[in-house]
């Protein structure tokens, strides 16, 4: 239902945003609206109505050629796809009815800042992908991997509004809308897409992005490039991206390379791709398309780094020229269809003349499991992109790589033959296992905290011999020795200050929230500021507590703002609804999004909140002791196994009815009195259990209704102050205070690893070992055994 759903989504779109609206962007023809489609559920020619009378006048309206942008519309009357007859007439009719939804209401929805259908959009043809496998999941590239291409080509330095972008394998034109978005002025987006459903997505998906001018065209690019100046030559590009089909094996299909109408594949500048590999054949086509001073950014598979014969050659002209300005190696299992490694090779024409090497970054390491798949994280796009964009030189991670060196291996530009990743091995040092010691080497490989606290080295460590010494302390006492130590305890607080300070200069921006707020914008300026106050501070990596922000944003803070555009500062409660399989209705209780009710009572009901809490440990008190006395006694030779059930747990209307029997009988020698009393126990605790959830279920009531009531009193200021002081800086201060708490969890591992591993030297051991062996020696002899 891939297509039929994004369709749907799009007519919701449109017809939402323009239908009957004066001086609209897309002039909706009239019945041809989402209300239209409405008014033909459950009529029996209702696909054939949709195809003639909604989608074709509906396309027509917004192509702008019979050529360009032309939409190929789903056929909402396919047998095939939807069944015959009633069926087909029910499931076009049920797929509407989702779309009716009035959460799904896009009138007011602002395409100039957040475009949050198209993000919806977006999402959605991720999921298919993820779904559909290795044959139709080509059309989306990872939305993370698009914002690094369109991150490191320089786009917002585009000054110009002629300034151009090209994709010549578009798919569903996010990795345009991704550039589009960076640059800091409007570009004209071209983009080519072969397959015919996948450019419809590309056509629909620029409208649902604000990008009614673009021009995305049809057909395949190396046999039938769409985009000209003249009948053999080439429209050139100021920006190119692209993700072109890994290892295509039948791209020279239709064309001749040696003789290439538009000469990308020259023989001796170049040199001719493979026959069965067509990565060469689309990064050849890319450099042509760039202008003199054009600049491009592609992704490929690790192979075109290093692939032998024809690819060699390839690569040493592109070198020797001095086209590419950086690579950058990517996880293993990011793309959809593939689980190999790709890397993004970045290009660029300009200044190449005085370019003399190619920055490399290996942010293979960088990512997190999602699924089966494994994605970038917030951080490790940053700092892909800070690096890349910086140049910075980071140990085992990025480096400039001079032609020479390259040169030197042959022009092979495999990532690990200029950046060694390997951690360092761990040496077990056998000096310290003879004769006793920690290898100073060792305490010096933790300079990075000695640089933070000197003193304390000195006061953990004393000289043993030369080379070596000795921890003055007992290794279960290295960590109170880390935490209590006047250095880390200020050192704690200026990074506690780094927060404060944090926290005070956003409060303007975190309380200045109104409906003209742009979402994006709010977050890029708040995470910016949090990574540059972290940037340059020992022990705690910026980009961790980075990660920690846009983690909260993406589970609450962003909904919490989206909100706050939409209803100001007001803490809305509202009942949920729950419909059982009957269809019944049933009241679940209350919530409120913005505000949880714990907030609430933490803040205005803290007493209650104590009281309740008491009642509930009493309760827990009182069933871990029945469940003692039911661990104890209730088996089948207990005192209490006369009033357990069937599964051997004790059950409080038998006991009930057994005491009252019990005192009936005018002569009990058979109940034991041990038993008897046992059982009263049981029967108080039972009771009191009784009592208490009684108490609990009434304070719990009250306590809610008291909360709910409290919800509308609230004042804006209030809710504000709520929001901000107790839901969003503690949290996030909870977060980052983790980050912290671990560089004394680090320390004080790794000393407590080295003490433990040379505590005892090698003669220690065989003496222990030794006096072992005597003493079952001795315990044998006394058996009557011989060792």
């Amino acid at each position: 239902y891939k297509d039929y759903i994004l369709t749907l989504l799009f007519v919701k779109y449109v017809s939402d945003k323009y239908a009957g609206k004066p001086n609209a962007l897309i002039n909706v023809p009239t019945g041809a609206s989402f209300q239209d489609m409405i008014a033909m559920k459950g009529q029996p020619d209702i696909g054939d109505r949709i195809n003639k009378e909604v989608l074709a006048p509906l396309f027509a309206a917004i192509g702008v050629d019979q050529k360009a942008n032309k939409i190929q519309p789903v056929d909402f009357n396919d047998e095939d796809k939807l069944g015959e007859g009633k069926v087909l007439v029910d499931r076009v009719s049920k797929l509407i009815a989702i779309f009716e939804n009035e959460g799904l209401n896009f009138e007011g929805n602002r395409a100039e800042d957040d475009d949050i259908l198209g993000d919806a959009y977006e999402y959605l043809m991720r999921h298919f992908a993820t779904e559909s496998g290795k044959s139709k999941g080509q059309f989306y590239t990872p939305s993370e991997v698009s914002r690094i291409l369109a991150s490191i080509i320089d786009v917002e330095k585009a000054d110009n509004p002629r300034f151009s972008a090209y994709d010549p394998t578009c798919g569903s034109g996010s990795l345009l809308l991704k550039v589009a978005n960076r640059a800091s002025v409007e570009l004209s987006l071209y983009g080519q897409e072969k397959d015919v459903s996948t450019k419809s997505l590309a056509v629909m998906n620029m409208w649902l992005h604000n990008q009614p001018t673009s021009v995305i065209m049809g057909g395949d690019t190396l046999s039938k490039p769409q985009f000209l100046e003249s009948e053999n030559s080439l429209k050139r590009f100021d920006f190119v991206v692209a993700n072109p089909p890994f290892s295509l094996k039948n791209w020279s299909t239709g064309i001749t390379p040696e003789s290439d109408t538009f000469n990308r594949f020259p023989p001796k500048q170049y040199g001719i791709p493979p026959e069965k590999n067509g990565d060469y054949a689309f990064l050849l086509h890319i450099i042509a398309s760039l202008k003199s001073t054009g600049k491009g950014a592609v992704i490929l598979p690790h192979g075109v780094l290093f692939r032998g014969n024809a690819e060699a050659f390839i690569r040493e002209n592109l070198i020797r020229r001095k086209l590419i300005k950086g690579i950058i190696g990517l996880p293993a299992n990011l793309f959809y269809g593939t689980g190999i490694p790709a890397c993004i090779i970045v290009l660029d024409k300009e200044g190449r003349e005085a370019r003399e090497g190619i920055f490399m970054i290996d942010a293979s390491k960088g990512y997190k499991k999602d699924g089966n798949k494994n994605r970038l994280r917030e951080q490790d796009i940053h700092m892909i992109v800070d690096t890349f964009n910086n140049r910075w030189e980071i140990d085992k991670y990025a480096r400039m790589v001079s032609i020479k060196e390259i040169e030197k291996n042959e022009f092979n530009l495999n990532i690990p033959r200029y950046i060694d990743t390997q951690e360092e091995e761990d040496i077990q040092d056998l000096d310290a296992h003879l004769n006793g010691g920690i290898p100073l080497r060792d305490i010096d490989a933790l300079q990075e905290y000695w640089q933070v606290y000197p003193d304390l080295r000195r006061e953990l460590f004393e000289p043993m011999r030369e080379g070596y010494a000795q921890l003055k302390l007992k290794p279960t006492e290295i960590r109170e020795a880390i935490l209590s130590h006047p250095q880390f305890k200020a050192y704690q607080q200026e990074l506690d200050k780094i927060f404060k300070d944090f926290a005070a200069a956003n409060l303007e921006l975190l309380g200045g929230i109104h409906k003209q707020t742009a979402p994006k914008q709010f977050i890029v300026e708040l995470s910016e500021d949090l990574l540059k106050r972290y940037a340059h501070r020992p022990l705690i990596d910026r980009y961790d507590t980075y990660q920690h922000l846009m983690d909260y944003w993406e589970e609450t803070m962003k909904d919490d703002l989206y909100l706050i555009v939409e209803e100001g500062w007001v803490a809305r409660t509202y009942r949920i609804i729950e419909k059982d399989k009957k269809g019944k209705e049933k009241d679940k209780g209350w919530t409120c999004d913005l505000l949880p009710k714990p907030f609430i009572v933490q803040a205005y009901f803290a007493e209650e909140e104590v009281v309740l809490k008491a009642k509930k440990a009493e309760l827990d008190t009182v069933q871990a002791e029945l469940a003692n006395m039911e661990e104890e006694h209730a088996g089948e030779e207990g005192l209490l196994a006369e009033v357990t059930n069937d599964k051997g747990k004790l059950n409080k209307t038998i006991l009930t009815q057994y005491l009252k029997d019990a005192k009936n009988l005018f002569d009990t020698p058979s109940i034991e009195e041990e038993a008897l009393i046992l059982m009263k126990e049981v029967k108080k605790r039972f009771d009191q259990e009784a009592k208490l959830k009684k108490e609990i279920k009434s304070l719990n009531e009250a306590l809610d209704e008291a909360a709910y009531q409290k919800y509308k009193e609230l004042s804006e200021e209030e809710v504000h102050k709520l929001v901000i002081h107790d839901k969003w800086l503690p949290h996030l201060k909870q977060e980052i205070q983790g980050e912290i708490d671990a560089i004394s969890q680090r320390l004080s591992t790794r000393i407590k690893e080295l003490a433990e591993r040379y505590e005892q030297t090698l003669g220690e051991l065989n003496a222990e070992l030794e006096a072992l062996g005597g003493k079952v020696e001795e315990h044998l002899r006394a058996m009557g055994l011989s060792w």
